[in-house]
């Protein structure tokens, strides 16, 4: 299983706006740079991040994007859904697949891919935005991260 350069490079425009949480918005070109992603792709992510809560834009000379939450309330996990939709390990434990399999009730591996499932999301769920800038020196996320 691999993650998408669509949820990587989401995971990581949110870690950079992280890093700047608090200071205003950052302009595209700014994260473009900063994380060596392309702008025009960039521009197209952080529409989805925009319609799923994580970000706002602000209009403008001065304009860009910022987080819409503290980066203590954004975990990894809910940004990869938002992006890909629900992760899973194989496909019939995919909620949105409309794909069932015929097996599953008496699948004799099922429990294995849904514990490996369920751990995936429990520790991408466990882990925040304010968790990766506090490893990275981060001032202003690792204090919003113990204030939790």
């Amino acid at each position: 299983m691999k993650i998408s350069t669509k949820a990587k490079y989401g995971v990581t425009a949110l870690y950079e706006l992280a890093q700047h949480f608090g200071a205003g918005p950052v302009s595209l070109n700014t994260i473009a740079v900063s994380q060596d992603i392309s702008e025009p792709y960039l521009e197209q992510l952080m529409g989805k991040l925009r319609r799923a809560g994580f970000v706002k834009s602000v209009r403008g000379a001065q304009g860009g994007y910022m987080l819409a939450k503290p980066p203590c309330d954004i975990s990894i996990g809910s940004i990869i859904t938002a992006l890909e939709g629900p992760i899973a390990f194989v496909d019939c434990l995919n909620p949105s697949e409309d794909m069932v399999c015929g097996k599953a009730e008496r699948c004799g591996t099922r429990s294995v891919w849904t514990k490996v499932t369920d751990g995936i999301n429990d520790v991408l769920d466990s882990i925040k935005l304010a968790d990766l800038c506090g490893e990275s020196g981060c001032a202003n996320c690792r204090v919003m991260a113990t204030e939790k």
